[in-house]
C-alpha cells in the first residue's frame, strides 16, 4: 500500500490538492523507506558474504600473529635459502596470509549458494588451506628455505579449524536472523499442486533453509491454499504473482503445462527483475557434493554420483572409528565407572544390558549398553507397544516408559547409557556414526527402501539422533538414515559428531 505513493504519484497530487501537503510528504517518506528496506533485504547474501570476508581476515591475521608470538624469536628474524637473499619472516607471513585469503576467494568459500548450510562450505575452506600448505611446502623444498615446520604442521591446520569455527558461529547468527524471518529468500513455488506440496513440506521439515515460501503458482481448479500457502496465480501470470507477494525467488518444480519455451521466457522475466530462479529436480534427498551439472546440447543435465564405502574409504572410516573410540574410552572411563556404581546401587540386575541387533548386511551382533530399565523389561515391551498402537512400526519406542529406573532416566537423557557401545566400535560391529541399530523384529517390518539402512554399519550416533531423537516418527527416522547412507562423507560424519556433542550437553525435551 505504501509503495503506491511512489508508483502512483497521481494519488499524492490529489492529497496535495486537498490541502494534505504534510500527509503527502509523510506518505512519500514512509513509502521510500519501505522500498529501501525491501531492496536492502534482497541483497542480504552479498552483505553476509562481506561479513565473512572481514571475519576471514581477522582469523588469518590472528593465527599468523599467534604463530609469530609463540614460535618465532622475532618478526625481524630472517629466512635464508641457498643462493638467495635473506627475507624477513614478517614478509613471508604477509605473503602466506594474502595467499590464504586469495585461496579462500578463488575456491569460492563465500559463494552465496553454499554459505550458511551444508558441508560444502567447510570442505572448500579445508581445500583452500590445503592448497596454501601444498604450495608453500613445495616452494620451501625447492628453494631449500629454512622455514619453521610449525607453520605448516600446526599454524595452517589450526587456522583451518579456526576458519571453520568462525563460519559455524556465523551460521548460528544467520539461523537466529532467519528464525525472525530476516536474511531469507521470499520464494514462490511454480509447480503442480502435488509437487508444490512436496516442496513446501520438504523445506518446512528441513527447518532453517533460507527460503520463506510466500506463494504458489499453479494451474487448473485450485484451492485457495496449498499446505497453508496461498495460491497467488497461474502459469500465465507467474511473474505478476511474484510481484504481488513481493517475492525475490522463483522455485520451479516443473509441470506438464509448462513447455521449454515458457520456462525460458519465465527465466528471462525473473532475470529482468534481478530475482533468483531455482529449479528443483524430482530427485530428492541428494546432498550437494553428489550433484554435478553437465551442459549437453544446451540442456543442463544433472549427473548424480552414488557414494561407495569400500576400499580406501572403508579403511579410512574404520581407522577413524578405532582411534576415536579408543580416545573416547580413555577420556570417558571415569564417567563409565561412576555410572556402573550408580546402576548397581539403584536397582537389582546387571550393570550392562546386551541385546542382539542387526548390523551391516543383515548380520546380527550383541550390542552393549548400560542398563537403564528394571529387570524383565523386554518381556513387557510387546504389551506396551500394543497399548500405544505402535506394534506394527519398526521403531520400538514406548512413550513415558514405566520400565525406566531413576538412574536410567538420567543416563538416557544424557546418552550415558550408550557409552558401552564404544566397545562395539572397537570390535568392529558398530561405527561412531551410522544408522540406528535395530532389533531383528524391527528389521522384519522393513520394506524394500528401509533395507538400504543395512548397507553400512550401525552407529552410536547418526542423523536421527541429532535431529529430534525420540520425537521423530518412523518415517522421519528412516528418511534421515537413508539420507546418511546415500550421501556418506567424512565431513558429514564429523559434523554429526559435533552436533552429537551439543545434543548430549543440552539434550532438550526430545531426549528420554
Amino acid at each position: 500500500m505504501l509503495e503506491n505513493a511512489v508508483e502512483h504519484p497521481a494519488a499524492t497530487v490529489r492529497l496535495v490538492a486537498d490541502g494534505g501537503v504534510k500527509r503527502a510528504e509523510k506518505r512519500l517518506r514512509r513509502a521510500a523507506t519501505v522500498v529501501r528496506q525491501r531492496r536492502s533485504s534482497r541483497d542480504w547474501p552479498a552483505r553476509y558474504a562481506a561479513r565473512l570476508v572481514y571475519s576471514d581476515v581477522v582469523v588469518v591475521v590472528a593465527v599468523l600473529l599467534v604463530f609469530a608470538a609463540v614460535a618465532l624469536p622475532s618478526l625481524r628474524s630472517h629466512i635464508a635459502w641457498s643462493g638467495g637473499a635473506r627475507v624477513p619472516y614478517w614478509a613471508v607471513l604477509v605473503v602466506i596470509g594474502l595467499a590464504w585469503l586469495l585461496a579462500l576467494s578463488v575456491l569460492e568459500t563465500r559463494d552465496k549458494h553454499i554459505v550458511g548450510d551444508g558441508v560444502l562450505e567447510y570442505r572448500r575452506i579445508v581445500s583452500a588451506t590445503a592448497l596454501v600448505f601444498a604450495v608453500f611446502v613445495a616452494l620451501a623444498f625447492f628453494l631449500r628455505a629454512d622455514i619453521s615446520r610449525a607453520l605448516f604442521l600446526v599454524a595452517l591446520p589450526l587456522g583451518a579449524v579456526a576458519l571453520v569455527l568462525s563460519r559455524w558461529l556465523w551460521r548460528q547468527w544467520l539461523g537466529a536472523q532467519q528464525r525472525r524471518e530476516k536474511y531469507v529468500y521470499r520464494a514462490v513455488v511454480v509447480a503442480e499442486p502435488a509437487k508444490a506440496e512436496h516442496i513446501i513440506e520438504a523445506i518446512r521439515r528441513a527447518g532453517r533453509t533460507g527460503f520463506d515460501i510466500v506463494g504458489v503458482v499453479s494451474s487448473g481448479r485450485l484451492p485457495a491454499h496449498i499446505d497453508g500457502i496461498p495460491v497467488v496465480g497461474g502459469y500465465g501470470n507467474a511473474v505478476q504473482a511474484m510481484d504481488a507477494v513481493d517475492a525475490d525467488t522463483v522455485i520451479l518444480v516443473g509441470a506438464d503445462d509448462l513447455d521449454p519455451a515458457a520456462v525460458r521466457r519465465l527465466g528471462w522475466e525473473v532475470a529482468d527483475r534481478d530475482a533468483n530462479l531455482v529449479v528443483a529436480p524430482a530427485l530428492t534427498d541428494v546432498a550437494g557434493p553428489r550433484i554435478h551439472s553437465r551442459p549437453v546440447a544446451g540442456l543442463p543435465l544433472i549427473h548424480v554420483e552414488y557414494p561407495t564405502l569400500e576400499g580406501g574409504k572403508r579403511f579410512a572410516k574404520r581407522t577413524f572409528d578405532l582411534v576415536g573410540a579408543a580416545v573416547l574410552t580413555v577420556v570417558l572411563s571415569p564417567i563409565m565407572l561412576l555410572t556402573a556404581i550408580a546402576i548397581r546401587l539403584d536397582s537389582r540386575g546387571a550393570v550392562f544390558y546386551r541385546q542382539e541387533r542387526i548390523g551391516r548386511r543383515g548380520r546380527p551382533f550383541r550390542m552393549s549398553k548400560f542398563r537403564s530399565m528394571a529387570e524383565g523389561a523386554d518381556a513387557q515391551l510387546a504389551s506396551l507397544l500394543d497399548d500405544q498402537g505402535t506394534a506394527e512400526q519398526p521403531l520400538f519406542k514406548v512413550a513415558d516408559d514405566p520400565r525406566i529406573t531413576r538412574v536410567g532416566r538420567f543416563i538416557r537423557k544424557y546418552s550415558i547409557d550408550e557409552l558401552p557401545q564404544l566397545f562395539n566400535v572397537l570390535a568392529g560391529t558398530m561405527s561412531l556414526v551410522g544408522p540406528r541399530p535395530q532389533r531383528k523384529a524391527e528389521v522384519a517390518l522393513y520394506d524394500d527402501d528401509a533395507h538400504r539402512r543395512l548397507l553400512v554399519k550401525p552407529g552410536m550416533s547418526g542423523l536421527w539422533q541429532v535431529s529430534g531423537r525420540s520425537e521423530l516418527s518412523w518415517e522421519d527416522a528412516l528418511r534421515l538414515d537413508l539420507y546418511y547412507v546415500e550421501n556418506w562423507s567424512f565431513t558429514q560424519d564429523i559434523q554429526i559428531l559435533f552436533r552429537t556433542f551439543r545434543a548430549v550437553i543440552a539434550p532438550g525435551a526430545s531426549a528420554h
